[in-house]
């Protein structure tokens, strides 16, 4: 009776598993999300531990038996700064916050981001820690001078939760940590101006570290105190660990909120020399790493479309299946977000755009435009990273069967789709599982799945298409401007 929590930027979800890695309980509740302006992104730490507080008591309220441990995931990225107690010392910044895109710009400029990247493997981006806690440094100092410790969701509701101060070795990778020795690198840190609030830091925990809940963290979820609780992987690499990317090579999309892909490797190898973007993430086991390359823009975009055009998510479908794919001719670029984009190039000022608009362009074609534009920015992502083995799939956006099937054929391979929702949730339990000593059957876990096929006939569309995309891409990073 393991709770798995995964504790996403809008949405936090409780799950537990059976033997078979399948669902049996589960709860999800909205979480705030503040969009202010100058691009700025907040969420309220408190309202988002309530969020963990209705899940786990509602999962644990229809469970034949008592819960046995908790385990947490959730978004990463952001800066969630905490005092002493863990209460928060200002609002916490998201990932999808744009305050620092001039910062990062000059940064770019600088250089800062280079020499980051060349130690860490990791490019930052407005939303990363370093940029917005630089930004603040400068702004706010105060508010830094209070805090005890700058960290991520997941570390802030662990904190809440069992008073310990840590942060798992997945979220300290973001962008500060050398993958191989697992421990910050100073002088990326100084490379970034930060050197006097190293001591905001908290060091990584020891790779399936097992907590307690206390008094505090008890009485909040009506759990007993002493609970074991896990914290981590975050939510990109714990996708990864449940939907059972195991062999170097395999991938991930994850077609949430973020367009996340990444690739499983054992050589934390990189070209130093290369673009500065995406990042290295250790994973749970040592030596292992996951290539990441979280695009900005999922399923955000198909929000914005939904509400452009005055539709709903369900009509997503129907409208793909009555385009063919090449949306008539219509292209997109998808860069929606306030903050550019991160992956597999960083650049703030990056803006989306359709081209080959008519008087006969419909619905149909807008929305099949941009879902096939999201599905060419995830196959550039992954040849940045490198994909070559199986290719797994996982959040909201795989819900629709048309959109998957755009992915499987400009990816030009077969799709797996674990039969289970909960992905990073899943990846959350099987960690914790290992780590208190139980582990599951993995295979078994795996076998939950469905593959989606492409088309052939589709293929020589979408490669047209994909170049139609690196063309205007190209194009376009010459006029965008803060």
């Amino acid at each position: 009776m393991i709770v798995g929590v995964d504790i996403g930027t809008s949405l936090t979800k409780a799950v537990v598993f059976d033997e078979a890695g399948v669902s049996i309980v589960s709860a999800c509740t909205r979480s705030e999300v503040h969009h202010l302006p100058g691009g700025r992104v907040e969420q309220d730490l408190d309202q988002v531990l309530g969020t963990v507080a209705t899940v786990v008591r509602e999962v644990a309220a229809q469970l034949p038996e008592p819960v046995t441990a908790l385990a947490l995931t959730g978004q990463g990225d952001g800066l969630w700064l905490r005092d002493e107690s863990g209460a928060a010392v200002r609002p916490a910044v998201s990932w999808l916050d744009g305050r620092a895109n001039a910062l990062l710009a000059k940064w770019q400029a600088d250089g800062v981001t280079r020499e980051v990247f060349r130690r860490t493997g990791s490019g930052m981006f407005p939303g990363c820690a370093a940029a917005i806690m630089s930004f603040l440094d400068t702004q706010e100092p105060e508010v830094l001078d209070r805090a005890v410790v700058a960290g991520y969701c997941v570390d802030a509701v662990l904190q809440r939760l069992t008073g310990e101060i840590t942060v798992d070795v997945s979220d300290a990778s973001l962008p500060f940590l050398d993958p191989v020795t697992r421990k910050y690198d100073e002088s990326a840190i100084a490379a970034c101006g930060l050197t006097h609030r190293r001591a905001l830091f908290a060091e990584p925990a020891p790779a399936k570290s097992v907590f307690r809940l206390d008094d505090r963290g008890a009485e909040l979820l009506g759990l007993p105190a002493g609970l074991p609780v896990t914290a981590g992987p975050f939510d990109l690499p714990a996708s990864a660990i449940g939907a059972g990317v195991r062999e170097p090579g395999d991938g991930i999309l994850t077609a949430g909120t973020t367009l996340a892909c990444q690739v499983l490797t054992r050589e934390a190898r990189f070209d130093p020399d290369g673009e500065p973007a995406g990042m290295f993430l250790c994973t749970p086991e040592p030596g292992e790493y996951l290539r990441a390359m979280p695009a900005m823009v999922g399923t955000a975009g198909i929000d914005w479309v939904c509400r452009l055009l005055g539709i709903d998510v369900a009509d997503i479908d129907p409208l793909l299946a009555s385009s063919p794919p090449g949306a008539g001719g219509v292209r997109a670029l998808p860069f929606l977000s306030v903050s550019g984009e991160r992956a597999p190039f960083v650049d703030a000022t990056a803006r989306a755009q359709f081209s080959g608009l008519s008087l006969e362009t419909g619905r149909a074609e807008l929305v099949r435009a941009l879902c096939e534009s999201v599905a060419y920015a995830a196959r550039h992502c992954f040849e940045a990273a490198g994909l070559s083995g199986r290719l797994y799939a996982c959040g909201g956006g795989v819900r629709s069967a048309e959109w998957t099937r755009i992915f499987a054929g400009v990816l030009g391979r077969p799709i797996v789709v674990p039969g289970d929702p909960g992905v990073g949730a899943r990846g959350a339990v099987l960690t914790a599982a290992e780590a208190l000593g139980r582990p599951y059957d993995r295979d078994r876990w795996a076998d939950n799945a469905r593959t989606v096929e492409f088309r052939p006939g589709e293929i020589e569309v979408y490669e047209r298409g994909y170049a139609d995309y690196q063309a205007g891409l190209a194009a376009a990073r010459g006029l965008w401007r803060l």
